[in-house]
């Protein structure tokens, strides 16, 4: 590689991320609040900047004010950098009417934004991923190969990989077939990993024997216009399994910790494993940090209370309550006896005056935050909610229905409170 500067960032913003609704109702996808004070959006960024790849676009068309808002509070790069982070939404023009169909279509209509930059290779990464990866070994490895295309892949066992895109590669790292979600019942051995290319035994003996694509890839410039030169709407699904009679693919064995935040649940869990003692990932890397908003907020206070593995952000104010497994965001407001287990609070987008209280308080709407004597477990509280005093929420056991219900979701058997949601004191979840 001669320089980072040849080499172009384009993160998959993704649909209207359907997996993940009611969190995206009001937002885009990559804008949704995470790891306390994070975006989505934050994790693959970070990563391509501090990989040294600075010139970075995000494609996305669904609800995306909130992200061009974050975006542009965060990532301003100096006039030295050549560095840009840069939304392109789905727009009309005089070859195309219609918005993006997949990921490979939503490439393929940017094409013309990105002969701009007049780039060498492509690095496409996925927009709801977790993981922290060194990119610049990845790209270096694809020119040192010749490869025309390399696909990164991360170890699975043969349960999960009936989820995943596997790779077969022979021991040169070329990649022979790719066969989309195999189920269960058939038989894949053939596309194990083979010993001289997995570079982690530790990951073969716990069973991990198989490629998965992580749906992030580096095209050399030519291959993907050649590749995209078509109706193909989806890398994993076509045009991935189409190149491969036509080009070199290689495979990027990643080794380090993965995850698809796509769903409810994944979000649920990976935010709850963040809070744990050694966390599967670490944001306590200072030479690769993972960048956002720099808020200015006070330090977070916490008056007679007890926490046991629990992360939170800045500013928050907890008084009396104990939590227990809990992510707590910023501007949150606890107040005394409440009780949190299994909580992702994602906070507030400001603070309440006292005069606003009050008269929130004269029309019969709780504050912001989490009132007083409230218990509250194996739920999702999203930005700005207001939770009366007394409630009970998620701590009886009773069978959950996923469904929208009156004032909150359940789903994957997760309670979602929504964005500005209010759920009146007394109330019983």
């Amino acid at each position: 590689m001669r320089s980072a500067s040849n080499v172009l960032s384009v993160v998959l913003g993704g649909g209207k991320g359907t997996r993940l609704y009611p969190l995206t109702k009001a937002r885009a996808k990559p804008a949704v609040p995470f790891g306390a004070k994070y975006r989505i959006v934050d994790i693959p960024i970070s990563n391509s900047i501090n990989s040294g790849f600075k010139q970075i676009y995000i494609l996305t068309q669904f609800n995306s004010a909130s992200l061009h808002m974050h975006l542009g509070r965060v990532y301003t790069f100096d006039a030295f950098t050549r560095g840009f982070v840069e939304i392109l939404a789905a727009e009309q023009t005089n070859e195309s009417t219609s918005w993006y169909e997949g990921t490979a279509d939503a490439v393929r209509k940017n094409l013309h934004h990105f002969h701009t930059q007049a780039p060498e290779y492509y690095l496409i990464l996925s927009g709801d991923q977790l993981y922290r990866m060194d990119l610049e070994e990845f790209v270096r490895q694809h020119v040192e190969s010749g490869a025309d295309i390399t696909i990164a892949a991360t170890a699975v066992n043969r349960e999960d990989a009936s989820g995943f895109g596997i790779i077969e590669a022979d021991s040169t790292r070329r990649i022979q077939s790719f066969i989309e979600k195999p189920d269960i019942t058939k038989d894949i051995s053939h596309l194990k990993i083979p010993a001289d290319i997995h570079p982690d035994p530790a990951q073969l003996a716990a069973g991990k024997e198989y490629m998965a694509s992580m749906g992030i890839y580096v095209f050399s410039a030519r291959v993907l216009e050649e590749a995209l030169d078509n109706d193909m709407t989806d890398f994993g699904k076509e045009v991935i399994p189409a190149a491969l009679a036509k080009y070199k693919v290689d495979v990027y064995v990643f080794t380090g910790f993965w995850e698809d935040i796509g769903t409810i649940r994944s979000f649920y869990d990976t935010n709850l494993n963040l809070s744990r003692i050694n966390p599967d990932f670490n944001f306590y890397d200072e030479n690769n940090p993972i960048y956002t908003h720099k808020r200015n907020l006070p330090p977070s206070k916490f008056n007679f209370s007890t926490l046991s593995e629990v992360l939170t952000g800045d500013g928050c104010i907890i008084t009396k309550s104990m939590l227990s497994h809990s992510m707590i965001g910023i501007r949150s407001i606890i107040e005394v006896g409440a009780n949190l287990e299994g909580v992702v609070a994602m906070g507030a987008d400001y603070y309440e005056t006292e005069k606003e209280k009050q008269e929130n308080r004269r029309q019969g709407i709780p504050d912001i935050g989490i009132g007083r004597n409230t218990q509250i477990k194996d739920t999702i509280i999203d930005k700005n909610a207001r939770i009366g005093d007394g409630c009970l929420i998620g701590v009886q056991d009773i069978p959950r229905r996923d469904g929208d219900y009156d004032g909150y979701y359940i789903r994957d058997g997760i309670i979602v409170i929504p964005k500005n949601g209010i759920i009146q004191s007394g109330t019983v979840i």
